[in-house]
């Protein structure tokens, strides 16, 4: 199992089934927030819905294609950080994440993002990581910028979000620039 200990209050860990009742506390809680920005939150409905999505993710990391982690923050689950998936050709990967409404503002995001980065680098051995954003979304986008990320393109129509499609961000880190920063 994936464990990340990122100081004495935050660690990360790959979601378990038996997290599903959390997580979907989690999610619901936060509906209203997360909606603005996150396509899947309309078919999270039920404790089996965040269940099944953790059951993916399961897979996920059982086929070395990335991984999904619950950030927990004082042993209390704060949000999901993970890899869109790993192109180990190219040795890249994109990082996706969320924080609940409650757990926002207090950095939590930009440590478990750094502690992602340091991993993907270091222990996995890759050379690129994307993190891409909605253009309007000036939290997410607050994280890359933070870490020193480079803006390097703007998708058109990227996304559809719920009754409109939304342009993204494409933001880069290769592992040389990560180093010397």
């Amino acid at each position: 199992m994936f464990t990340y200990q990122i100081n004495d209050e935050i660690e990360l860990r790959l979601l378990e089934v038996r997290h599903a009742e959390q997580l979907f506390n989690l999610t619901d809680k936060s509906r209203d927030s997360l909606r603005e920005w996150l396509p899947w939150i309309d078919f999270t409905k039920t404790v089996e819905d965040s269940r099944g999505f953790i059951l993916g993710t399961m897979q996920q990391f059982s086929r070395n294609d990335g991984f999904q982690a619950g950030i927990w923050h004082k042993g209390e689950l704060a949000g999901v950080i993970g890899l869109h998936g790993i192109n180990w050709s190219n040795k890249s990967t994109s990082i996706g994440y969320w924080l609940g409404k409650d757990h926002e503002g207090h950095g939590l995001m930009t440590q478990a993002c750094e502690a992602i980065i340091e991993y993907c680098f270091t222990e996995l051995g890759l050379n690129r990581i994307e993190i891409r954003t909605a253009t309007e979304n000036k939290k997410s986008m607050a994280i890359p910028n933070r870490l020193g990320f480079q803006q390097e393109g703007h998708i058109k129509q990227a996304e559809w979000l719920y009754n409109k499609f939304v342009d993204h961000f494409v933001f880069g880190m290769v592992k040389e620039d990560w180093r010397n920063r």
